[in-house]
């Protein structure tokens, strides 16, 4: 009798054994592939998430860029660098230093790689009387702003005083009568009014603006000035501040330099904190996930080898359990010649069979049901079953072949 026949037969009479021998197969093989394919499932379930906020963020900061970079424009200078040793109460008192720099200092700072500020204005601002109209007035000497050499040019915040004409604030202009054009004598010098400003309710109101350069001939401080102003960048760190002056201080080192507060700051530090708290967001939910699929994978890690196990172990009781019915069988194929390799085989092909079989069912419903698994994954898997089915029905099989056909007769 060969092989073939006998495997076979043994199928074919063991109907029951069979089929239980494929269903474990069939089930190992699925719990594996959709343990695999819900893991797949979970990270793209992950990148879908994650994508989705990233892209919702996104959409947000870049709202929230232009509306801080609008605050920020709005916000005007909000940076001052004073010279070293000045004290800030006179500052705060009279509204300007009464210590001066050279104004080289702007240009030290625009030929350096600063990252922290923007727009830097050097001015050179004191109180004094119009000799002409006999009251005090603020006077403020500025030119165009200083371009950051490593950066692109940018938009400034005001226009330069073009030599030759004065800029009036509003109390100056309305009580003296003057607007844009008229001719304006002013400390000796002829002028005319380049601009005229509405109201603004501060000091600006009794200000005069002029050309720096002309500012610092009158006032006898050619070359120097009292204050550089800036416009600090969106930075969005805890010590903003802190930055700022230790990154300007290590190139103008003889100065200190104050932040001044505003509504349009604390829009903007609001805007940044809402920021940080979506990035915040993004990052919890990818540990949540990601500790997710840590579990799943550590209870993976059990299930996988037990369903392996269990099912070997099945196999190898359903084989145990055929071989112990067949005994007589076996004993009556020893006698008349069967060797006990062919009955070895016999066993181990009909495990094999079950557990290709198995195998493919278990891998097509594992596909239905996580469709995420890959082709070569359902291949190996299925080539893997007979493999493991063969090793569960190695013992009972080759406790089979050995027994002596002698004693199987004279006891069964």
């Amino acid at each position: 009798m060969n092989l073939a026949r006998l495997v076979l037969r043994e199928i074919r009479h063991r109907k029951i054994n069979f089929a239980l021998s494929l269903l474990g197969a069939a089930l190992a093989v699925a719990a594996v592939l959709a343990t695999i394919g819900a893991l797949r499932s979970h990270d793209l379930q992950t990148e879908a998430i994650i994508s989705d906020m990233e892209a919702a963020t996104q959409s947000e900061m870049k709202k929230l860029e232009d509306e801080i970079r609008k605050s920020m424009k709005g916000l005007g200078f909000n940076i001052y660098i004073f010279p070293a040793g000045q004290e800030m109460s006179e500052v705060y008192a009279d509204g300007y230093a009464s210590k001066t720099m050279p104004e080289s200092y702007v240009s030290k700072l625009a030929d350096s790689k600063i990252v922290t500020v923007n727009h830097l204005l050097p001015s050179l601002t004191q109180k004094l009387e119009w000799p002409e109209q006999k009251r005090t007035i603020i006077l403020i000497g500025v030119r165009g702003e200083v371009p950051i050499a490593h950066r692109d040019p940018k938009a400034p915040l005001i226009d330069p005083v073009v030599p030759g004409h004065l800029v009036l604030g509003y109390e100056l202009h309305r009580s003296l009568g003057l607007k844009k054009g008229d001719p304006v004598t002013f400390m000796g010098k002829e002028f005319t009014v380049g601009d005229a400003y509405e109201a603004r309710g501060s000091k600006d109101d009794i200000t005069i603006w002029m050309n720096l350069g002309e500012c610092q001939e009158l006032l006898g401080k050619v070359g120097l000035i009292n204050a550089i102003q800036a416009l600090e960048c969106n930075c969005a760190t805890l010590d903003r501040l802190g930055e700022i002056r230790a990154e300007l201080m290590q190139i103008l080192p003889d100065t200190q330099i104050i932040e001044t507060q505003s509504t349009a700051l604390a829009r903007a530090e609001a805007r940044n904190q809402a920021a940080a708290t979506a990035r915040q967001q993004i990052e919890s939910k990818k540990a949540q996930r990601a500790q997710l699929k840590a579990e799943r994978q550590k209870l993976a890690g059990v299930l996988l080898p037990a369903a392996t196990l269990v099912s070997m172990i099945w196999i190898g009781l359903l084989t145990f359990i055929n071989v112990r019915e067949r005994l007589p069988e076996i004993g009556i194929l020893r006698a008349i010649g069967v060797k006990g390799r062919t009955i070895l085989g016999a066993f181990l092909v009909r495990a094999i069979i079950a557990g290709l079989v198995g195998g493919a069912m278990g891998a097509a419903v594992a596909k239905f049901v996580s469709p995420t698994i890959l082709p070569k994954e359902w291949l190996i898997a299925i080539c893997l079953a007979p493999l493991l089915a063969a090793l569960g029905a190695w013992l009972p099989s080759l406790a089979a072949a050995q027994r002596d056909p002698a004693d199987v007769l004279r006891h069964d």
